[in-house]
């Protein structure tokens, strides 16, 4: 019998720890995916962050190391430094890469590093019980925002693809999604795209993932992706903000 579908050989056979209807494990695939394709899974290193990916090292087949919160992007680039033909890739969701680590994403941005991130946007802090993230919408109930965000006390969330894609330096910048079949396959090139212009030695290239947190925004699975629909992506515009490969492949 042929087979048409089956698990990225770069995933493990662990089951995930993620609650149900989180998109972490479609974006864990689509990662898996990409290094499958490139055939690059032996020499690849991956850096789990602080939050609800902490445990990525049990789910990836490659390498993994775990970084303190938020130093993901500077551990990465010491991986590249001394081992250049690896392939290294940070996976960080909001509070680790846009709050703690907002100064190490920048730098490493700006000094346009060849790694590539794989940022994940679910407005909240998933891990710690669902505090107000860099990225709550203006309004959003959150455990430290019972009231709605504030943005005369708290200021407006950080829209990370928009602050990077000011800089020089970085290579490839872009937002997707995953809340629905069209956006996930977008996302699958999207981030394919990323982890190939590494392999070609382009530079610093961002997915920002915008993703759902249906435990902790209080939602059905099926609620939580509407949410990102009718909230979230307009807020977060999903599209490419900066792409210096463009006029290559054109």
């Amino acid at each position: 019998m042929a087979v048409v579908f089956e698990k990225p050989k770069s995933l493990t056979d662990a089951e995930f720890h993620y609650c149900p209807g989180c998109t972490h494990g479609i974006i864990h695939r689509l990662v898996a995916e990409a290094i499958d394709t490139l055939g690059i899974e032996g020499r690849t290193v991956g850096v789990a962050p602080v939050g609800c990916a902490v445990m990525a090292y049990n789910y990836f087949a490659c390498d993994m190391v775990e970084a303190a919160h938020g130093r993901a992007p500077a551990v990465a680039t010491g991986l590249k430094r001394s081992m250049p033909e690896n392939i290294i890739f940070t996976y960080q969701g909001d509070g680790d890469l846009a709050s703690i680590g907002m100064a190490e994403t920048v730098h490493a941005a700006t000094r346009n590093e060849n790694i590539t991130i794989i940022f994940v946007n679910n407005a909240i802090y998933g891990m710690t019980g669902g505090q107000m993230a860099p990225t709550s919408l203006p309004g959003q109930v959150t455990q430290t925002s019972p009231y709605g965000r504030d943005v005369a006390t708290a200021g407006y969330p950080v829209k990370v693809c928009e602050l990077l894609a000011a800089l020089d330096g970085p290579t490839y910048i872009t937002r997707v999604a995953v809340n629905n079949v069209k956006n996930v396959r977008n996302a699958k090139k999207a981030i394919e795209k990323a982890f190939r212009n590494q392999v070609e030695g382009k530079g610093f290239s961002l997915v920002e993932v915008v993703s759902s947190c249906p435990t902790n925004w209080g939602m059905t699975p099926q609620k939580a992706l509407e949410w990102v629909e009718t909230n979230m992506i307009p807020y977060y515009p999903l599209g490419v903000y900066k792409d210096k490969t463009a006029k290559e492949e054109a």
